[in-house]
């Protein structure tokens, strides 16, 4: 029986979805919303704490600050909470409700940026007034989740070998790609561990991670409006760049089996079978996709029928292809 006695401490690591009977390919889905903070983000948010404490940037009686689309947010307000650190989150006005009240019920301050930088966007604009913030006094530590290197690491000590041991002879895993520390860190294990498995990208239409234009996208979590710095294309296979419509209807799919997943696993999985589709037809091919959270805190956006037809048009309601289709 696990007994913990801090909050990041549990964490379910060991679960895959078997999609075959949603999407009929040998599809397995790494579900990593199954914690305190309910995403994959307490790994990188444990991971940047304990360094920062370590090397002793972090001391009693700092102040974390940080940028977050939502699940890094929610994180560090639980493990800031949990260690007696205050937090400021700078968010837009893309990170839901349901973020946004959890991180100021685990006591974060929140600030929710409503203009876009000229060039950078709002992620230019999150990361300019997190500038400001920590300007404006000594005890103010800003951890950088997007040139920390212990976000891609946490998932080098733990994601991808995880994905290695559960299934060494897979012929691909699918990543999604935010701040690409996810990536990163699953895409070297598994380079030196798994070299026969290709690592496929997920990035969203409106990104610009990879080198393609910027435009508008609504839903938080994968997708960058600057470039990470963490990104090493070396280490990726392909990309696959997922329009928000394809998103939305693969959420609603889940959904009718019974997963209610978060946006960025409903752009991972689509963008997965697009890939499946195109490079392997017919072929019994083993996939892997790791799905960064649940969807719980999507249901005033995604999963709400009012939200979707006011952003993507009434057709983006029509029924979702029927399961195995």
């Amino acid at each position: 029986m696990p007994i913990i006695t801090s909050p990041h401490e549990f964490n379910v690591d060991d679960l895959f979805v078997d999609l075959n009977g949603c999407t009929g390919r040998s599809l397995y889905l790494k579900c990593e919303g199954f914690n305190f903070a309910g995403s994959i983000k307490i790994k990188a948010a444990t991971e940047m704490i304990d360094a920062a404490e370590l090397d002793g940037t972090l001391r009693p009686g700092a102040t974390l600050v940080e940028s977050s689309s939502g699940n890094l947010g929610v994180a560090l307000s639980l493990v800031a909470t949990s260690r007696g650190y205050r937090f400021i989150c700078v968010t837009d006005s893309r990170c839901t409700l349901g973020a946004r009240q959890l991180m100021q019920t685990l006591g974060a301050e929140v600030h929710v940026i409503t203009e876009p930088h000229p060039q950078d966007g709002l992620l230019g604009a999150r990361i300019a007034h997190v500038r400001r913030l920590c300007a404006e006094g000594d005890d103010r530590v800003w951890l950088n989740q997007y040139a920390n290197a212990g976000n891609w690491q946490a998932h080098y000590r733990t994601t991808g070998p995880q994905i290695a041991n559960s299934f060494p002879g897979a012929d691909v895993a699918f990543i999604g790609a935010g701040t690409t520390g996810t990536l990163m860190g699953c895409a070297r294990y598994l380079r030196e561990h798994c070299s026969g498995m290709r690592v496929v990208a997920i990035d969203t239409v409106g990104s610009v991670t990879f080198g393609t234009p910027a435009a508008p996208r609504m839903i938080p979590g994968l997708g960058t409006g600057v470039r990470p710095a963490l990104l090493d294309e070396s280490y990726v296979d392909d990309v696959v760049h997922v329009p928000e419509l394809a998103t939305v209807r693969m959420c609603r799919r889940l959904v009718r089996a019974g997963f209610l997943f978060g946006g960025s696993t409903g752009t991972v999985v689509a963008g997965a079978l697009n890939w499946l589709d195109r490079h392997a037809p017919g072929e019994d091919f083993t996939a892997v996709a790791v799905a960064p959270d649940l969807g719980d805190r999507y249901l005033d956006t995604v999963y709400h029928d009012q939200w979707v037809a006011d952003l993507y048009g009434d057709a983006a309601l029509a029924p979702p292809a029927a399961l195995g289709s």
